[in-house]
């Protein structure tokens, strides 16, 4: 089940950057424009996210007083945003009971990381549960990096090995090429998408016992590609 995350930011731009790219992610997204539309949501709604994205400086509840809120009640973990960089307010949004804490401007990426970061974390169990994937003969071990194939040991490159990884850990999941070539190698320009083809040629050659009739890795046509497993 994806994960729930609640965007809490009184500027609407944001929270539409910030869901878009979060549900690319596979994430379930919802949005709050102010500090008491997110309290009520948690509290007379029951929304229960499993994480909170939190603006330090909106009108009425400031971000630190919501974070406040929430920790009397809550452990839900807590990112905070905003565009104060002193070592002293990080020292206090932290000691309030925010998780973690990312200073504007930053990059949907490492908004992302952090988030995953945090909710490991919150559940050290999600890297046993997802560590080893199986599908038919072949398995892939995700912290060691390694790949299996009917017992033998697969080689794959570093940018292989990430594409494989996003692709096999959702299963069904359909992902362009720009975000496969954001995975493995972290940007994503136009024009360098088709380098993405060569990639998943040479992982079909490597896994699949008919490179021509891919079972693991399929291609959606006009779309990009999915694990098929």
């Amino acid at each position: 089940m994806p994960k729930k995350i609640l965007v809490v930011d009184d500027e609407e731009k944001i929270r539409d950057l910030i869901k878009n790219y979060l549900e690319s992610e596979g994430f379930n997204v919802l949005q709050a424009a102010d500090g008491a539309e997110a309290l009520e949501l948690i509290d007379k709604h029951n929304l229960n996210p499993d994480l909170v994205i939190l603006d330090w400086l909106m009108p009425g509840l400031t971000g630190l007083e919501v974070c406040r809120q929430i920790r009397q009640k809550s452990n839900i973990p807590i990112i905070m945003l905003t565009a104060k960089s002193e070592e002293i307010d990080k020292l206090l949004g932290l000691e309030i009971g925010a998780d973690d804490y990312i200073t504007k401007p930053f990059s949907l990426r490492e908004l992302t990381a952090r988030i995953k970061v945090v909710l490991r974390r919150a559940d050290p169990s999600l890297d046993k549960k997802n560590d080893l994937i199986k599908a038919g003969g072949l398995e892939i071990n995700l912290s060691r990096h390694e790949v299996w194939l009917d017992g033998k040991n697969v080689n794959l490159t570093p940018t292989e090995f990430k594409i494989l990884k996003l692709l096999s850990s959702n299963p069904g999941r359909v992902f362009s090429r720009l975000q496969l070539l954001d995975a493995a190698l972290g940007f994503a320009y136009e024009g360098y998408e088709r380098s993405i083809d060569t990639h998943i040629s040479n992982i079909r050659k490597k896994i699949e016992a008919d490179p021509a009739k891919p079972r693991y890795i399929k291609t959606v046509y006009g779309l990009g590609y999915r694990f098929g497993g």
